[in-house]
């Protein structure tokens, strides 16, 4: 069976890839988009690649909570970003969201 590129991963990428990081799947494509859907007022801030991070992007609701994931490159959460009608950011021309750093994530309850 042939590996589909559903979101361009590789078409957007292009061919350089981070040296010591894994590459961007689906999963982590889709883990954004299920956090955006899933909570109100998320933005995305893409973080450019390094030598060994893949480029990624920071889902940001509107309390708060965030994800990171690996998106292989601008492009493509931008176009996600379009698909679901929601705000894209450099976080190196914006930086991060005040909101961001003052989330608490609620207590377990198990002491961790």
């Amino acid at each position: 069976m042939r590996w589909r590129d559903r979101y361009g991963l590789r078409r957007l990428r292009g061919p350089k890839v981070a040296k010591f990081d894994r590459e961007a799947t689906d999963a982590d494509i889709e883990a954004l988009i299920a956090f955006a859907k899933s909570r109100r007022g998320v933005e995305f801030y893409v973080e450019p690649e390094t030598f060994a991070t893949d480029t990624t992007a920071v889902a940001v609701a509107d309390d708060g909570e965030w994800t990171r994931r690996r998106v292989g490159a601008p492009a493509v959460i931008r176009k996600v970003a379009h698909n679901l009608g929601l705000p894209v950011y450099d976080v190196n021309l914006t930086g991060y969201p005040a909101r961001m750093r003052a989330y608490k994530r609620p207590e377990t309850g198990d002491g961790s």
